[in-house]
């Protein structure tokens, strides 16, 4: 009875754990740590989670348990993600310490593949002093730490050196490692900066020979926030005090094989730690970027100051004052492509708060118009639109004249519109426009592009018809004005299909058939041209019954 209450507390809960999860590995592990002593008849913990087996007569179910764990296994590293390029995790600050198990307990093959999880968890941050800064303590009979934080400062470098770090075997040591982790987390000598979020990431196998409570309280109590990756069967309760709470969101239970799967979610959480509590800039443009921060102050303990100024010209600096409500600041009126630098000192009659500051770098200046486009041509006109539209355009210049030719018209437009409509032009002509923005510096950037009308529509005259037999027709016309490159005729029947027939411009008549006697139909003629189909002519025609004369008879439709 035991067992079965034992697993239910894992499995049955209202939110079903699903492959993947991190609940569902806690349950998948516990059911492949449990099954061996459950074969043996004896009790076991794992993860915080007593099975008492009080004889053989469970070995059946033993025997189930670790099927089911073995088929668990099997059905995770199915929802195993792929590995890929990451999406870049900018505007973020921190120096990440890995506490990596290199002590005997692990085996090469365990080893390596934590370095791959390593490696992928941070791969999309930036490096730098101004970003995240990374670092690797061993655990084993001596702490060592592998390269300071300071040392490897762009994906590259830092990828080698996770590669080329070996394992060290000996004792599993954590309590000093810990103890040595601390002092490195505040060492300027191991490249670790003041005033940064610290974060450690721990990976065991769950095994220590020392204690750990009393280093790691101390950690925590300086501000690091702790996550444990526990690849083995350690214990729940001495793992879960150990993290960072609440543990749900810093403890994780995953088989070595299965570490891509917390990949993400661990990696989304320290991104939580080390973006919350750091000065960053959104909403970057050419002009302006947003300022924001955490909540430090309120409207009644103090206010911010901020002092912002180009790293080349520190001394035009700026500086504004809000109140300790705030908690973001938009900047604007800046230099394109400049880098500024930034401080946020909190100013609060409660506590100290230390300044926190970051570079920020605006964008290059866009340019307008970027793209010209010429639509809804006509033979009179045609409609000219641009983009982008820009806070620092005043207005713009549109200039267009025939080519060839050097006659030149100029029109206005307002600088907050991005089209307008140029009229009075002639047919069948090729006109160049040149758009240029006037923009509020006093500075000008045009761009040029070619617009045609179309050449003026006509329509055919005299359209006529001749009875040419029973059910057939001959229909004349006059051709249309200009250059014409053909004629489309079309007859719709009152009876039967309709029909197109479409002649070359010397052509001025065509033979309807099939124009059955007593119905009515209807001919259009349009002439075509280059850019535009001309206006059609339409005749109604009228075929006289068999019983009456033959001939037809017919009215002009507009």
């Amino acid at each position: 009875m035991h067992q079965r209450i034992s697993l239910l507390a894992l499995f049955s809960t209202a939110d079903t754990p699903h492959f993947g999860s991190r609940r569902f590995l806690q349950a998948l592990r516990f059911v492949v740590a449990s099954a061996p002593a459950l074969l043996q008849g004896k009790g076991s913990r794992a993860f915080g989670f007593k099975v008492v087996c009080p004889g053989p007569d469970f070995a059946m179910l033993a025997k189930a348990v670790l099927s089911l764990g073995l088929w668990l296994q099997f059905a995770a590293g199915q929802n195993t993600p792929e590995r890929g390029p990451q999406p870049s995790a900018s505007n973020s600050e921190g120096d990440l310490l890995f506490l990596l198990d290199s002590s005997g307990s692990v085996s090469y093959y365990e080893f390596s593949r934590v370095k791959e999880f390593m490696w992928d968890l941070v791969q999309p941050f930036t490096f730098g002093p101004r970003d995240v800064q990374t670092s690797i303590i061993h655990i084993s009979t001596t702490p060592t730490m592998e390269f300071p934080f300071d040392r490897y400062l762009s994906s590259g470098t830092l990828q080698q050196a996770i590669r080329d770090t070996q394992q060290l075997m000996g004792d599993t040591n954590t309590g000093k490692a810990l103890s040595y982790a601390k002092e490195k987390f505040f060492s300027d000598e191991a490249g670790a900066r003041p005033d940064v979020p610290k974060v450690l990431v721990w990976v065991t196998d769950g095994f220590s020979t020392d204690d750990i409570s009393e280093p790691m309280q101390l950690l925590k109590d300086m501000g690091v926030t702790v996550f444990i990756v526990s690849t083995g069967r350690g214990s729940y309760l001495e793992l879960s005090a150990a993290a960072s709470q609440p543990p749900e969101k810093h403890l994780y239970f995953v088989d070595v094989d299965d570490l891509p799967i917390i990949t993400k979610e661990l990696r989304d959480a320290i991104l939580d730690v080390i973006q919350a509590n750091r000065l960053h800039a959104v909403d970057i443009t050419s002009s302006s970027f947003r300022l924001m921060w955490p909540k430090l102050l309120s409207q009644e303990t103090g206010y911010y100051t901020l002092e912002y100024a180009p790293i080349d010209d520190l001394a035009r600096k700026r500086t504004k004052q809000v109140s300790g409500a705030h908690t973001s600041l938009m900047l604007s009126n800046l230099a394109p492509e400049t880098t500024y630098e930034v401080a946020l000192i909190p100013e609060s009659n409660v506590h100290y708060f230390p300044p926190q500051t970051t570079r920020v770098t605006t964008l290059a200046e866009e340019t307008s118009p970027a793209q010209v486009l010429i639509s809804e041509s006509g033979p009179y006109s045609f409609h000219v639109s641009w983009a982008p539209t820009l806070d620092s355009v005043i207005s713009y210049q549109i200039l267009y004249g025939p080519l060839p030719g050097n006659s030149v018209k100029l029109l206005e437009v307002d600088g907050e519109h991005n089209s307008t409509v140029v009229e009075n032009l002639a047919p069948n002509t090729t006109y160049l426009v040149t758009v240029t923005a006037v923009y509020k510096s006093g500075k000008e950037k045009s761009l040029s592009a070619k617009a045609c009308t179309q050449e003026e529509g006509s329509k055919v005259r005299h359209l006529r018809f001749e009875d040419m037999g029973p059910n057939t027709l001959k229909a004349s016309w006059d051709s249309a004005d200009g250059k014409v490159l053909g004629y489309r005729v079309r007859c719709r029947r009152q009876t039967g299909p309709s029909s197109v027939i479409s002649v070359s411009p010397q052509i001025h008549s065509v033979i309807l058939t099939d124009l059955a006697s007593g119905t009515t139909n209807k001919v259009c003629v349009k002439p075509m041209y280059k850019n535009q189909p001309g206006k059609r002519l339409c005749r109604m025609v009228h075929m006289q019954p068999a019983t009456e004369a033959q001939g037809y008879k017919h009215r002009q439709r507009a």
